[in-house]
């Protein structure tokens, strides 16, 4: 069926599309390498993720080509009870396919993995500069609830 839709844990050979694809923007482009070959960082960050059991890289497939990706990661806590929660970060849809639906199919996917996993909810965050990635997950049912903060160290 040429327009299958396919979600799967990640394997090495899809490390070209997803740095591809998180390179596909002004954010992106300032910060990964899309050369090819593959930079070596890549290769080792994606065996480190591969070897963790609360680790989950996913690949949205259609007609068996790439179109998106995310990680997901399940994280233990104390507090709530010792609940559970799932993290989503980078989350990319191949310019070819954003507004077709397959993005919110993918995070819905993606939050039944961390109900399965047993997690009490699901947190995300996005780049204040993303506005309509923002939109997207406010649609989805996500709430700014919490304000997030990083410091970098690189």
């Amino acid at each position: 069926m040429p327009n299958e839709i396919t979600f799967r844990r990640a394997v090495e050979s899809d490390l070209t599309a997803i740095i591809a694809m998180l390179s596909d923007d002004d954010l992106g482009e300032a910060r990964e390498d899309p050369a090819t070959p593959v930079n070596r960082c890549y290769v080792e960050a994606f065996a480190a993720v591969a070897a963790d059991e609360n680790q989950f890289l996913a690949v949205v497939s259609v007609g068996g080509a790439v179109a998106g990706c995310l990680q997901i990661s399940f994280i233990p806590g104390i507090s709530r009870l010792g609940m559970w929660r799932g993290q989503i970060e980078g989350v990319r849809i191949a310019l070819s396919h954003r507004g077709s639906g397959l993005g919110g199919a993918f995070i819905r996917w993606a939050v039944d993995m961390c109900e399965e996993k047993g997690c009490g909810l699901v947190q995300l965050t996005s780049d204040k500069k993303r506005a309509d990635a923002i939109r997207f997950y406010e649609a989805l049912g996500f709430v700014a609830s919490h304000e997030g903060m990083k410091i970098s160290l690189i």
